[in-house]
């Protein structure tokens, strides 16, 4: 017995210390955002200054509106053209999916740097003003990919007759896409449209590269905080956090709840 329990007890130790290294740094940064004082190391009371000054600064204000409405609608956009061509894809043949999907994948495997020096070049050549739009394009491109990986292996556990049999009952080719294809579809859309706005919200280096003057993320802001001793970064590293667990719990549990209220409804 006492021979079983020590693997059990080593691993719970090892889980643990992982742990304890993932979300520790967390529990800290969240600790010294209600910090009364400007020391980043030592906690003198609690109090909520930080989080007032961070409503009142309307540059971390405008920054976060920047990161929130990218985030948002560079999911959207991403999530429909990496679902669309998810379908494409796979109406292909062999040769030619496994060469597009290659190409998918090279975005992802690129080095940040590459990406971000490329969309700056880009731009410049064309001379389009580097701000707002040009950063919402680099997100949307940079997000694609992972929704068409998320999406693609979805699709290839499907029956590729389903939508030809739809059409052959008398639906058009969107209700087949909307009311059959979309449905079986959901979990990997909902995997690669949270992937990518955790991608988005959290960028720094791509965005870095391609905004312009006065517009800048919640990344770009913290990165200009760190020159300098500001408590206000703890307390937006919080709101960041919470972002990003809020919008985890919500992909992972609503979909979960519905379904649930959906079998009781039939239960009945």
């Amino acid at each position: 017995m006492k021979h079983l329990r020590s693997p059990k007890v080593f691993y719970g130790i090892y889980i643990g210390i992982i742990f304890a290294f993932f979300y520790l740094p967390i529990a800290v940064t969240m600790f010294f955002s209600f910090n009364s004082s400007k020391s980043l190391t030592h906690f003198t009371g609690f109090s909520l200054r930080w989080y007032v000054n961070l409503i009142t600064d309307r540059e971390i204000v405008d920054a976060v509106w920047v990161s929130i409405s990218i985030a948002i609608l560079a999911t959207l956009i991403s999530t429909i053209l990496g679902t669309l061509t998810s379908i494409g894809i796979s109406k292909c043949r062999r040769i030619i999916r496994e060469l597009l999907m290659n190409i998918n994948n090279v975005p992802m495997m690129n080095p940040d740097i590459v990406t971000a020096i490329g969309f700056m070049i880009l731009f410049s050549s064309l001379q389009i003003p580097k701000g707002y739009y040009t950063m919402l394009l680099a997100h949307i491109t940079f997000c694609t990919p992972y929704v068409i990986t998320s999406v693609y292996p979805k699709i290839k556990t499907l029956d590729p007759n389903l939508a030809d049999a739809a059409m052959d009952l008398g639906a058009t080719p969107f209700q087949a896409l909307y009311m059959v294809l979309l449905p079986m579809l959901k979990e990997g859309i909902f995997a690669g449209a949270l992937l990518a706005f955790t991608m988005s919200f959290d960028d720094f280096l791509i965005s870095y590269f391609v905004t312009g003057n006065g517009v800048s993320n919640i990344s770009i802001i913290v990165y200009n905080m760190t020159k300098r001793t500001n408590p206000t970064i703890n307390a937006l590293s919080v709101i960041v956090i919470l972002v990003i667990f809020l919008t985890m719990f919500v992909v992972r549990f609503v979909p979960y709840l519905i379904n649930k209220k959906k079998k009781g409804r039939n239960h009945i």
